[in-house]
């Protein structure tokens, strides 16, 4: 077995002037893509021939191996943040919107301090809403940087801040396509559904 390239869970036309299928192409056909096969490359012949990805990430971050890390943390975080993505304009479910009032204030406040950490991270990297603990959580992870290697740290909805994501749709303003998905794009129902702290799982696969 070797790790695959997972389909999208929409069409890739499904998101119109938000996420064009240009976009899509190049984001999954190419970028995704390319983590696959490096990773496979790395991986064959190892002791990690065969394990799971999040087994991988963790290992290679443990062997300080940064090249395999970036490639299957790669593979996690596209599969993750897919999920993530919706082209229903979902309503926020009950739970969650309870939770993120508890430890935020507000919906509002919510969003406004998920889109002022991922504006402000510096390059590349991925913002984050995590459980830790009892408690909702907004941070940001450098480069390939996943919650994967990080204990206790229960990814429930990632933003992709790579130039890659949106230059083609919205160029240098990050701010505008960051707006634009998080009032018109998210799977809410996703997020929710990782209040069971199992975030993990729903992205992985076996090697």
């Amino acid at each position: 077995m070797a790790f695959v390239l997972p389909p999208l869970p929409f069409e890739k036309t499904a998101f119109g002037d938000v996420m064009s299928a240009e976009t899509f192409d190049y984001h999954h056909g190419k970028h995704h893509n390319a983590y696959v096969g490096k990773a496979n490359d790395m991986v064959k012949g190892t002791d990690l021939e065969g394990a799971s990805l999040s087994k991988v990430i963790v290992a290679a971050k443990e062997k300080g191996n940064k090249g395999l890390f970036n490639n299957a943390a790669q593979i996690w975080n596209h599969t993750f943040f897919w999920h993530c993505l919706s082209p229903e304009g979902q309503s926020i479910p009950g739970s969650l919107e309870e939770r993120i009032k508890a430890d935020f204030g507000s919906v509002a406040d919510f969003k406004d301090k998920l889109k002022a950490e991922a504006v402000g991270h510096f390059g590349s990297g991925w913002a984050w809403l995590v459980l830790n603990g009892d408690k909702l959580e907004i941070t940001s992870l450098h480069d390939a940087d996943s919650p994967v290697a990080h204990d206790g740290m229960k990814p429930l909805l990632t933003l992709d801040v790579w130039e890659h994501a949106y230059y083609i749709d919205y160029r240098n303003a990050r701010p505008d396509y960051l707006s634009t998905v998080l009032d018109k794009a998210i799977n809410w129902e996703f997020v929710a559904q990782n209040l069971d702290g199992k975030g993990t799982e729903r992205a992985d696969q076996e090697g």
